[in-house]
C-alpha cells in the first residue's frame, strides 16, 4: 500500500545522508525501526540511492568533462584510472563477500557503535591534522584505500561509505576538498552499478515468495531523494572549503550514544539468517 508519509520521510533521509559522512545505511535502518510499515525492501533502498546519486552528477560536470579528455590529457587519464581502480576493488571485493555469504546486520547496537567510533575517528583525525599541510594530488595508494574503504563501509552499516573513505584520504595527506570530491566520484559508479545489478536480479531472478514491489513508493521516494541529495551535496562541497569535519564527528557521537541508550534492551546479537544480503557491488553506504 502506498503511504506518502513513509515515502517522503525515507526519501528525505536518503537524500540528506547519502553523501554526507554520517551513513545513509544507518539512518535508513534506524528510520525503519519506527514501525512495521516503515521497513522497505532492499530494492527500494538501493533504487532511491541511485536517484540521489544521479541527481548530483551536474555538480561534477567540470570533472566529468575532463574525463572525456583522458586519452589526450595524462592528468585526466590518471584521475579517471584511479576512480576506476577504486571502483574495481570495491566491486570485486563485494562480489566475493556475497559469494561467501556475508550478511548485512540490521542490529541497532552495531549501527550505533559504527556511528560512534566513526565520530571519534573524525575528531581524532581533525586534531591530528592541525598544523599539517595537505595536498590535492590523488595517488594510487589513495585510490586503493578508497576501494577497500568502501568495502569496510559495506560490511559495517553505520560506518558510512563517504565517512570511511574521506577519513582514509585525510590520513594519507589529501585535502578535505580533494578527498570529498574523489570519494563522491568513486561512489557514483559504485552506487549505479549496484543499483542496476539489484534491479536486474529483481526482474530476472526474483526470490520465490517475495511480495511485489510498490513502485509508486519507490518512484516518489526516489524523486524526493534526488532533489534533497542535490541540495545537500551542493551545500557540503561549499562547507568543506572553509570548515573541518568536526561537526559531523560530534553529530555521529551524539546519535550513536542516543541509539545505545534508546535501544539498550535490544539484544546485541549477530546477524541472523534472513538479514539483508550484501549486494555483489556492495560498496554502498546503505548496503554501504
Amino acid at each position: 500500500m502506498f503511504d506518502p508519509l513513509i515515502a517522503i520521510v525515507l526519501g528525505i533521509v536518503e537524500g540528506i545522508t547519502e553523501f554526507l559522512p554520517i551513513s545513509s545505511t544507518g539512518h535508513l535502518l534506524i528510520t525503519e525501526h519506527f514501525g512495521p510499515g516503515w521497513k522497505q525492501s532492499d530494492l527500494f533502498n538501493i533504487v532511491i540511492q541511485c536517484g540521489a546519486v544521479i541527481a548530483v552528477l551536474p555538480l561534477f560536470q567540470n570533472r566529468l568533462r575532463q574525463f572525456t579528455k583522458a586519452l589526450t590529457n595524462p592528468a585526466a587519464r590518471d584521475y579517471a584510472l584511479q576512480v576506476l581502480l577504486a571502483f574495481v576493488i570495491t566491486g570485486a571485493g563485494g562480489f566475493l563477500m556475497e559469494k561467501k555469504g556475508f550478511k548485512l546486520t540490521e542490529n541497532v547496537h552495531h549501527i550505533a557503535w559504527a556511528l560512534l567510533l566513526g565520530g571519534v575517528a573524525f575528531l581524532a583525525i581533525e586534531f591530528w591534522l592541525r598544523g599539517r599541510k595537505a595536498n590535492d594530488q590523488i595517488t594510487w595508494a589513495i585510490a586503493v584505500a578508497v576501494g577497500f574503504g568502501q568495502l569496510v563501509a559495506a560490511y559495517f552499516p553505520g560506518s558510512s561509505r563517504s565517512g570511511t573513505t574521506i577519513i582514509l584520504c585525510l590520513i594519507l595527506g589529501l585535502s578535505r576538498i580533494a578527498a570529498t570530491e574523489f570519494c563522491f566520484l568513486v561512489g557514483i559508479p559504485t552506487m549505479l552499478a549496484a543499483g542496476g545489478y539489484k534491479i536486474f536480479k529483481a526482474f530476472h531472478h526474483p526470490v520465490p515468495g517475495t511480495p511485489p514491489e510498490n513502485w509508486t513508493m519507490v518512484i516518489v521516494a526516489t524523486l524526493i531523494a534526488a532533489v534533497v541529495s542535490f541540495v545537500a551535496v551542493k551545500w557540503l562541497l561549499r562547507y568543506v572549503q572553509s570548515h573541518t569535519f568536526q561537526a559531523f564527528g560530534y553529530y555521529r557521537i551524539v546519535v550513536g550514544v542516543a541509539l545505545l541508550v534508546l535501544f539498550h534492551d535490544q539484544p546485541a546479537t549477530p546477524p541472523k539468517q534472513g538479514a539483508r544480503p550484501i549486494p555483489a557491488l556492495a560498496a554502498l553506504d546503505r548496503l554501504p
